[in-house]
């Protein structure tokens, strides 16, 4: 990748704003002159569509510089080739825009990410600066991560550099890995987690349906569920006169946040769905919750059996509610 390539890569070009930098259009093609080295050298640059080239030339001898393009040629050299990237990264500040990755699919599917889980990519490493983390916001734990990679990380026969994006898997694992473009994870836990490739291979529209399976995985924002022992309280008979009660909060609920409530044996299914119309009140040494009854569901609906298929593979104790499951829970009226 020469010195254009590399600066440019998580660009876009403005093309208006060429010309207000000092572009002179000549065809399809913007070019820029300027002088550099206390005028001793002169950088043509010209931008063709997105496609950037420069040249150096040596008013001295009005020959091109071509030294500048072999890193550590010479103190001089490196120079003049530090002056070049000056002139470039003025025009990319100034022209160009800045997009999250290299690779078309790679931003497509980013901004699918940003737009349907409401988190922006974030830029953590300085040695690589295209490794964009994305973040379930409740959990602040990475369900995916778009790298650029050589491709013989993932496929032994192949090199070059290409984009991936790692995602957090959920039980489909060995049925994933049998896609073309699907590989065993870089660089993750490889039980957990796959690598999907972002040259096209799949559509967005299957890698989003990965990434959304993905980020179900983790729990739904101000969500619970909570269990009850009707062998210690009958709150069926509570619930029956009246649609509001008082609740042990040993979870750091919000007011408006959601509780369902799963009734141990003989029932063993989830029954009530409430509010939380105040938090935080003090008893003594504890603190108390307000919950209003909302909705009610059949002891079939949700028993445990089917739970454990949505990932609450144990309820001992209050615990947050995965997001697949909240979704499902939500969509009733």
């Amino acid at each position: 990748m020469n010195i254009e390539q590399d600066l440019f890569k998580r660009s876009t070009l403005i093309p208006d704003k060429l010309l207000s930098f000092g572009f002179v259009k000549e065809g399809n093609i913007y070019k820029y002159s300027t002088k550099i080295m206390n005028d001793k050298f002169r950088v043509d640059i010209e931008v063709n569509e997105d496609v950037i080239h420069g040249k150096i030339y040596d008013l001295s001898t009005n020959d091109e510089y071509t030294n500048f393009r072999i890193e550590d040629f010479g103190a001089f050299s490196n120079t003049v080739r530090e002056k070049y990237i000056e002139v470039l990264k003025n025009i990319r500040n100034n022209c160009f825009v800045s997009k999250y990755f290299i690779g078309s699919q790679s931003n497509r599917i980013a901004n699918m990410i940003v737009k349907n889980f409401n988190c922006e990519p974030e830029f953590l490493w300085e040695k690589n600066p295209g490794y964009g983390v994305f973040r379930n916001t409740p959990s602040d734990k990475w369900f995916a991560i778009i790298m650029n990679i050589d491709k013989s990380k993932i496929d032994s026969k192949s090199k070059g550099e290409v984009e991936v994006i790692n995602v957090k898997s959920d039980d489909n694992t060995e049925i994933y890995l049998k896609k073309k473009g699907i590989y065993p994870a870089y660089h993750m836990n490889k039980k957990s987690w796959i690598t999907i490739i972002l040259d096209d291979t799949l559509s967005d529209e299957e890698i989003l349906n990965i990434i959304s399976a993905s980020y179900d995985l983790f729990p739904a924002p101000n969500t619970w569920v909570i269990p009850a022992n009707p062998k210690y309280y009958d709150l069926i008979s509570d619930f029956a006169k009246s649609d509001t009660m008082l609740w042990h909060q040993n979870i750091n609920v919000s007011k408006n946040d959601t509780v369902y409530i799963y009734v141990a044996e003989p029932y063993s299914a989830l029954l009530y769905k409430c509010i939380v119309i105040e938090a935080s009140i003090p008893e003594g040494d504890k603190m108390l919750m307000k919950l209003k009854l909302k909705k009610e569901y059949s002891q079939s609906a949700y028993p445990f059996t089917k739970l454990k298929e949505y990932g609450l593979t144990a309820i001992r104790g209050p615990i947050t509610i995965p997001n697949k499951l909240a979704k499902i829970l939500a969509e009733e009226k």
